[in-house]
């Protein structure tokens, strides 16, 4: 399927007091619901790792990503965990999510101490794996029972490295619980 004509797009930061606008978006937007946990830790998290992408003045897209430590202390540095991002279907291959996904790769380039990107994709989900690899993302393993209430359960890690000497798979080989490498 062939993208249609970019969408002129603004950013701008989700916030404890539009924090209801992100759950609805991520009600339309994904297959699992969030618990409020999830919510709570958002208006928590440092400039430019929660967005949302406006078009006319309406959300239509979001992304949220935290900084975490390596569980291995001998690794310096930190991961950069993206839990979500979505665009409504109405502007899906509009470049939305292409300008969400570029701004965390942006905050994570300009904080010098994050060494890899990583996420989940639901197994099956071959247009989200497709998108990050257009991105320099690969695959790094899969953990299988991921999902509690949806099919399949299992989901792969896509990971990308910020340092090109770093591999992604031996950067997150112990640090994602359940991960079998690829």
């Amino acid at each position: 399927m062939a993208a249609l004509a970019p969408l002129d797009v603004q950013m701008g930061d989700v916030n404890a007091q539009n924090l209801g606008q992100l759950r609805i978006l991520n009600e339309h937007t994904f297959p699992v619901r969030y618990a409020d946990k999830f919510y709570d830790e958002i208006p928590t998290l440092p400039e430019g790792l929660a967005r949302f992408a406006y078009c006319g003045g309406f959300a239509v897209g979001n992304c949220c990503a935290r900084l975490e430590a390596f569980r291995n202390t001998e690794e310096k540095g930190k991961k950069l965990y993206i839990m979500t991002i979505g665009v409504l279907n109405a502007y899906r291959r509009r470049g939305v999510g292409r300008k969400l996904l570029a701004q965390l790769l942006d905050s994570a380039a300009a904080r010098k101490d994050v060494k890899v990107i990583y996420l989940h994709v639901q197994t099956g989900n071959d247009a989200a794996r497709d998108f990050y690899a257009q991105f320099g993302f690969v695959e790094v393993g899969v953990i299988r029972g991921y999902y509690k209430r949806i099919q399949p359960d299992s989901c792969y890690v896509l990971a990308k490295a910020l340092s090109d000497g770093d591999d992604p798979a031996v950067l997150l080989a112990q640090e994602v619980p359940g991960l079998e490498a690829s």
